[in-house]
């Protein structure tokens, strides 16, 4: 591969109309970088990742009349169950953005509300709940504190119009709704092969073309893999600072 090559890739805002990614974006990471495990059945078109400590799983189930991604956590002491749920073409980076904050060592200082987040990138109040400024994905908490999260991207109100849905049980941790939250009004482009943007919202993205280094595009999820490790390793050595080097007790003499 020369230093030279370049691939042509396009950049594609906002990132809810981006289509779904690649699926190894989620579960590379999560595999690698926080050794959650995984089975296999060469026989079923599915994957299923599992947490160290049993307690969480990541399943994508491929079923065209279900979500395909399933994130579910156990109950853990007072803290109940909880469960979140991905259409097929939900980005992964949103995706990305709750399993991060779950496997992050420590849940992160309380910050503004997913609605005030939001609110900041532009959305907008209707109803119940808020919508992007282009019309297009809408989130809802439904019925209040104790009720679910909705949210969605949709050209029309048609079933037809439908690219993605999410679902966020009541008892997601809050810092988990809001790395949702945030993902959702990044104006960051994201990165997509040239023709594989959903063909019925292209004309609602701003989408460019650019030429970007091979080794840039190879090596992305390899970089992710390694600042993820990076969290975790600097997490576990504030954790346990090093010990004092030991003094030998002085030798007695005559």
């Amino acid at each position: 591969m020369s230093v030279h090559e370049t691939i042509e890739q396009a950049l594609v805002a906002p990132s809810y109309l981006a289509g779904g990614g690649d699926p190894g974006w989620v579960t590379v990471p999560l595999h690698r970088a926080c050794d959650w495990s995984y089975g296999h059945d060469p026989l079923m078109p599915r994957v299923i990742l599992t947490s160290p400590d049993q307690q969480a799983t990541l399943r994508i189930d491929p079923d065209p009349d279900e979500p395909w991604w399933t994130v579910r956590h156990a109950r853990c002491g007072d803290r109940p169950a909880w469960s979140a749920t991905f259409d097929a073409r939900t980005p992964v980076e949103i995706i990305a953005a709750l399993t991060d904050a779950l496997t992050a060592p420590t849940p992160p200082a309380p910050g503004l509300e997913p609605y005030d987040l939001l609110r900041q990138a532009g959305w907008h109040t209707v109803g119940e709940g808020l919508i992007s400024p282009g019309r297009i994905a809408a989130i809802e908490h439904y019925g209040g504190e104790d009720g679910p999260w909705f949210a969605d991207a949709r050209l029309d109100q048609d079933e037809g119009g439908l690219i993605w849905r999410a679902y966020l049980s009541n008892t997601t941790p809050p810092h988990l709704i809001a790395a949702f939250a945030q993902a959702l009004a990044d104006p960051t482009p994201v990165r997509r092969p040239v023709g594989r943007v959903p063909a019925p919202a292209r004309e609602h993205t701003l989408t460019r073309t650019v030429h970007l280094p091979v080794g840039d595009v190879a090596f992305a999820l390899e970089q992710r893999v390694a600042a993820l490790s990076a969290r975790r390793k600097d997490a576990t050595s504030n954790t346990h600072p090093p010990r004092s080097p030991r003094v030998p007790p002085p030798r007695r003499t005559r």
